[in-house]
């Protein structure tokens, strides 16, 4: 519009009522003429389009976006004939207009308002209705303060939609009206608040009591709880009666929890808490549903390194030791015969309610590969195997079963000492061997290389027994004896005691090597595959059948006389 006629028509259409107005509005800014940087009041006097037409009793209306009438985020509800107080900031802009703001007018008495609130401490209402960065923006009821980021909630918030647009109190931290600045925090009106309720929840606090709160927190051993102004602590074991490595895996940040005071201690005022207090416990009557001896189909719940858990039940876990877990892997780590999360097959071993332990085990489900290679395999039986192992005992051999059986130094060789005789043979070699005997409870398999041939000691004393006077040659002659070499290679004993009945006569240096000698059988012992001999028997012997033979001395012969005719008989006996 034209400035002239604009103006013209403003004043010929104002009514008697504006011009009541206006002397009131001159009467209130006294005689000055410096309205601006001023809040007055003036009235709409139309709504166009998106802007209302405010007179303020000056030259020219001046226009005012109708957003500045609204809330944060609600349109304006606003008429023509409506009172405002509106700010001046020019008396007349390029246009002829008054330049007005409905904004900077409300922020003008929201500053006075909040300045005093500020001065006194007291708790302020707005809605916050914007993002900025590091926080978001309030409207104080026409004053725009900042909320920074960290000042919203006492825990963080993830998504802070359901608090915008919502009328909230806050506490201003910090005024600066030259700067236009003014920081506040919900915060600080939480905490408050929190202590308050603390102070209530702490008073009525007692053990056993159910309570509901906010996982705030979450450690390696457990959760911390908001119960409202006051924390308590859920250990991990307390969260279920099933095992829970991490308390990760039953629960998250801002996850609601019914939980039971399990302890409290009013001078410290720590709380802690439970969850599986809430649930019945599944170890009543554990004893009745897993009896022993049964078998159960569970779940490996963890693994170390002296067994694993397997879960039968939801709470009810069992221990396989190390040592029930296979028949035959013993100085194995437990993770390489199972894994986290398999299904197995489990025996119970035995179960203590009272310490809420069951013992299982993994290899009871299996065949005992001792009783089977009992079963097929009798003493006398030949296999062939792989010698796994050499130690100073024997060789270990492979086995059908994945067993191992062992052939003793003495069972090696008939003729050679075991010593001797297992250099012969190297870790990888394929050897036949015998079955000797199986002892299922130790878990032991002797076996033997030596028996698969006859014994040629046992061939070459065939025709010996013990009495007999036998022939053999002097193959060595030592301090304590002499040794004789017999038929078919075998050696025999005479010590030094039997060398002789006379003591004079026992004397080992008496025999040369080569020397023929005859010597009675005192002992035949196969199982050290010994031959003793004696002379002196032999003597004794000789002496009690010429006794025998030509009478005693009584009879009118003399001892001389015997022996003599024993003598001449012997050698006439040696010449033929």
């Amino acid at each position: 519009m034209a400035k002239a006629s604009s103006l013209a028509r403003t004043r010929t259409s104002v009514p008697s009522g504006a011009e009541d107005f206006s002397a009131l509005l001159e009467e209130s800014l006294g005689s000055g003429n410096s309205f601006e940087g001023r809040v007055v009041k003036g009235r709409v006097v139309s709504v166009e389009g998106d802007f209302a037409i405010v007179d303020v009793g000056l030259k020219a209306e001046g226009r005012v976006a109708l957003k500045e009438f609204g809330a944060a985020g609600q349109p304006a509800e606003i008429k023509a004939g409506d009172t405002v107080d509106v700010f001046v900031e020019r008396m007349e802009d390029r246009n002829g207009e008054a330049s007005l703001s409905r904004d900077k007018a409300r922020r003008e008495e929201a500053w006075g308002a909040l300045d005093k609130q500020f001065k006194e401490n007291a708790r302020v209402n707005g809605v916050i209705f914007g993002r900025v960065k590091g926080g978001f923006t309030v409207d104080l009821g026409g004053a725009v303060a900042f909320l920074p980021g960290s000042q919203v909630d006492i825990r963080p918030v993830r998504d802070i939609t359901p608090l915008m647009g919502t009328p909230q109190p806050f506490q201003i931290l910090k005024m600066d009206r030259r700067r236009g600045n003014i920081v506040v925090s919900r915060r600080a009106v939480l905490e408050e608040t929190r202590a308050e309720q603390r102070s209530e929840l702490v008073a009525s606090l007692k053990e056993g009591q159910i309570l509901e709160g906010v996982v705030k927190n979450i450690t390696d051993y457990g959760a911390f709880v908001d119960l409202g102004g006051v924390d308590g602590l859920l250990h991990v074991t307390d969260i279920a009666w099933k095992r829970i490595n991490h308390p990760s895996e039953a629960l998250t940040i801002g996850q609601h929890v019914k939980v039971q005071v399990v302890r409290f201690n009013a001078e410290t005022q720590r709380i802690s808490l439970g969850m599986k207090q809430l649930e019945a416990d599944p170890w009543e009557g554990v004893a009745a549903k897993y009896p022993a001896n049964a078998k159960f189909k569970g779940r490996v719940t963890n693994i170390t390194d002296y067994g694993a858990f397997v879960e039968l039940e939801p709470g009810i876990e069992g221990l396989v030791h190390v040592s029930e877990m296979s028949w035959t892997k013993k100085n194995v780590h437990p993770g390489k015969i199972v894994s986290t999360s398999q299904e197995v097959e489990v025996m119970v071993l035995d179960v203590d309610a009272a310490k809420r332990r069951i013992s299982l085990g993994l290899k009871q489900c299996l065949d005992n590969p001792w009783e089977v290679f009992k079963d097929r395999f009798t003493p006398g039986t030949e296999l062939e195997g792989e010698v796994k192992n050499i130690t100073e005992f024997g060789l270990f051999v492979g086995l059908p079963g994945d067993i191992d059986g062992m052939v003793h130094l003495s069972d090696i060789d008939w003729e050679k000492t075991g010593e001797e005789a297992i250099k012969a043979y190297k870790k990888g070699d394929k050897v036949k061997v015998k079955v000797l005997d199986t002892d299922v409870e130790k878990e032991r398999i002797s076996l033997g290389i030596k028996q698969l041939t006859n014994d040629p000691f046992e061939s070459a004393i065939s025709g010996f027994k013990k009495g007999d006077v036998v022939t053999g040659t002097v193959s060595a002659v030592q301090d304590n004896g002499v040794e004789l070499t017999l038929a078919d290679g075998i050696t025999g004993f005479i010590r030094k005691s039997d060398l002789s009945r006379d003591r004079a006569e026992q004397r080992p240096d008496r025999y040369a090597i080569g020397e023929k000698v005859d010597a009675k059988i005192t002992t035949l012992d196969r199982t050290s595959r010994k031959i003793q001999l004696s002379i002196k028997a032999r003597e004794i012997e000789e002496d009690k059948e010429a006794m025998a033979q030509f009478g005693s001395s009584d009879s009118g012969a003399s001892l001389g006389d015997i022996l003599g005719a024993a003598l001449k008989r012997k050698q006439e006996k040696d010449g033929e």
